[in-house]
């Protein structure tokens, strides 16, 4: 992993969720000058929801600066598991708020309000929209770029926010056209619900980050590029294990090479491995890889065209698998 690179994405991340946790802030401040300006619960519920983007982006900015510390004696894999502790808090703010917009939005259909001043409403809160899914945007980009579970979070929030508050305005034109108050409680109902389910999978992925859970689509993802550029030492691959730490990916795995290769041969072929992971995953990469060497029993499915030392004839190859590489055994016929 290059040391560069990492402190290069790191400060990445710290300024791009400056800016996230700015801009939230001056979009509260908007959406509740709508609020009091037209009375409308849908307005009051982007209001809301705003006030968790304010709150997520400050955590995330703090687990961010954690995330960015140097490893010590303390924390030799450094400080990542930070930013899924943000996320899971993200996840919990954003889960609540959906609940206590859906309350309001049933407290606003029992007992209606009256609605003013919606085209000025509707001018305010589109304006946020806009703003809220470009700020998103730029967040989700430089958070998988990084791999930073926070900034994505983040930018994902703000995203789905923007989206929530176009149906919002949708609700708005609805209810200047028709007169119809009921219409601001049940838009406000049915975004309140998209919210709360925008918040478990926030939660559920930062739980998965926190527990060490296997990420199988990353996984495959990874095995299907190493079968795709298999070289001819490569007799077998196992024990692959994938951890998250914050921005950095740690892939540790055993790699059968064959048992005649000296230290430096063996090791050229770890290098190789780990090149072709980097140039796929990134530079943010931990690669500890256990080299064995093969046995004869393997030679029906090694590949090696020149091996002088082959005692059974190839029979087939076997590709790798996410259930085979996972396990702690040498494949075999």
């Amino acid at each position: 992993m290059n040391n560069l690179s990492l402190l290069k994405a790191q400060y990445q991340n710290l300024q791009v969720q400056k800016w996230v946790a700015a801009i939230s802030i001056v979009l509260l401040a908007t959406k509740f000058i709508a609020y009091y300006l037209t009375y409308s619960v849908a307005i009051l519920t982007d209001a809301l929801e705003s006030i968790v983007n304010v709150v997520a982006g400050f955590i995330g900015l703090y687990s961010l600066y954690v995330a960015a510390k140097p490893r010590d004696i303390n924390h030799p894999y450094g400080h990542g598991k930070a930013e899924f502790i943000s996320a899971a808090v993200e996840g919990t703010l954003v889960l609540s708020a959906g609940a206590i917009i859906i309350y309001k939005a049933v407290q606003h259909l029992i007992y209606p309000v009256s609605i003013s001043s919606i085209d000025k409403g509707i001018f305010l809160v589109g304006a946020t929209a806009v703003i809220n899914f470009g700020a998103g945007w730029i967040g989700v980009k430089y958070g998988k770029k990084n791999q930073s579970l926070a900034l994505m979070a983040s930018g994902r929030h703000l995203i789905s926010d923007s989206y929530s508050t176009l149906g919002i305005i949708a609700g708005l034109l609805l209810i200047w056209l028709t007169k119809k108050l009921w219409i601001d409680s049940a838009v406000a109902i049915f975004f309140g619900m998209i919210i709360i389910y925008t918040g478990y999978k926030i939660l559920r992925r930062s739980v998965a980050g926190i527990m060490d859970e296997a990420d199988e689509e990353l996984l495959s993802h990874m095995i299907q590029l190493l079968n795709r550029n298999r070289r001819e030492n490569w007799v077998d691959l196992h024990n692959l294990r994938v951890i998250k730490y914050g921005s950095i990916l740690h892939v540790d795995c055993h790699l059968t090479v064959p048992w005649y290769l000296n230290v430096y041969e063996a090791h050229a072929e770890i290098e190789a491995l780990g090149s072709l992971i980097r140039k796929e995953f990134g530079e943010l990469l931990e690669l500890f890889v256990h080299s064995d060497g093969c046995l004869y029993v393997q030679c029906p499915i090694c590949v090696k065209s020149d091996c002088a030392v082959r005692h059974h004839p190839f029979e087939k190859r076997i590709e790798w698998t996410l259930e085979t590489v996972l396990k702690d055994k040498k494949h075999q016929l």
